[in-house]
């Protein structure tokens, strides 16, 4: 059965309050989990209010019981993945085993030249990032001290304490849909892999590609959870679901075409159930109008 999320642009104006209301509401209203951005700021400006990721996480480790959460995703570019870890692993320990630690190289050239972080081009960012992998899962992992010599990072006996109360940490999800690099990552160091706006065809294409990747691993593909953030345009009704179209400037056939859940409550079913036969396991719908709790409540009763 496809498991059905929730996904917030943290840089989108996300503020105590509104984290607050939603995460109560996707908590009380059956979604399976909560999870957001990790940004500085938009890709454009206007710059909004970005409420600090690795904190947000805290209270909602203390202030729900059930669903899952977590990045999606931490990029290496400006979290030492040594702090990371830490970080994680602490923050799972808080909520009982429910953080997923999503981990991504870093793409956006605004907030890392605004707060001064190097982004480096993309054959070193992901050289870096494989090493900041290979810093968190050995440092969450191994009971007895790591010492690394990368090219990015150096551990000289580092020990993770306390150690983790779940076996190996959190699970670690890895984003991204680029087969030559992404892709063998994936394979190589993820419980999750999560790819964004996707067709379902285009989904399948590349999960076959996992699949392959996992047996030169020597992984079993059943090792490896395959979930989807997309985008989602609902409407109670046609008319509801018309005047959101028309708020964005965006058409259905438009918005289908990138991959993105819209319709009123059957278009979204079906659309839902064919992720889910292609393969999808978990989808993590972005809901861009962090007042809209009214609608996101509809959303709910209309999938779960």
């Amino acid at each position: 059965m496809l498991d059905i999320a929730i996904m917030l642009e943290g840089q989108n104006g996300l503020t105590w309050p509104r984290w607050q209301k939603i995460s109560r509401l996707v908590e009380e209203a059956g979604f399976v989990g909560l999870y957001r951005s990790d940004h500085f700021t938009n890709a454009n400006p206007p710059d909004k209010e970005s409420l600090e990721l690795w904190v947000s996480l805290t209270w909602l480790a203390a202030n729900t019981t059930r669903i899952e959460f977590g990045p999606l995703v931490s990029p290496i570019s400006f979290r030492h993945p040594a702090l990371t870890a830490r970080m994680a692993a602490a923050v799972d320990d808080l909520s009982g085993g429910r953080l997923t630690l999503g981990l991504g190289a870093g793409w956006q050239e605004r907030e890392h030249n605004l707060f001064g972080f190097d982004l480096m081009k993309p054959v070193e960012r992901f050289n870096r990032f494989e090493e900041g992998l290979q810093v968190v899962t050995r440092l969450l992992r191994s009971d007895v001290p790591v010492s690394f010599d990368g090219k990015y990072f150096q551990l000289r006996e580092a020990l993770l304490l306390p150690r983790p109360q779940r076996r190996n940490g959190p699970r670690i999800l890895i984003g991204g849909i680029g087969s030559k690099r992404t892709l063998p990552l994936a394979a190589r160091y993820a419980d999750e892999w999560n790819c964004i706006f996707l067709t379902p065809q285009t989904f399948s294409t590349l999960n076959a590609r996992l699949d392959d990747l996992l047996k030169i691993e020597g992984r079993d593909s059943k090792s490896v959870r395959r979930s989807m953030m997309t985008g989602c345009t609902f409407g109670k009704s046609d008319a509801a679901l018309q005047q959101k179209l028309e708020s964005r400037g965006k058409r259905f056939d438009q918005l289908r075409q990138n991959g993105v859940i819209v319709g009123t409550p059957n278009q979204v079913q079906e659309q839902l159930r064919e992720l889910e036969q292609f393969g999808v396991q978990r989808v993590m719908l972005q809901w861009l109008d962090l007042d809209d709790l009214d609608g996101l409540e509809a959303l709910a009763k209309s999938v779960l």
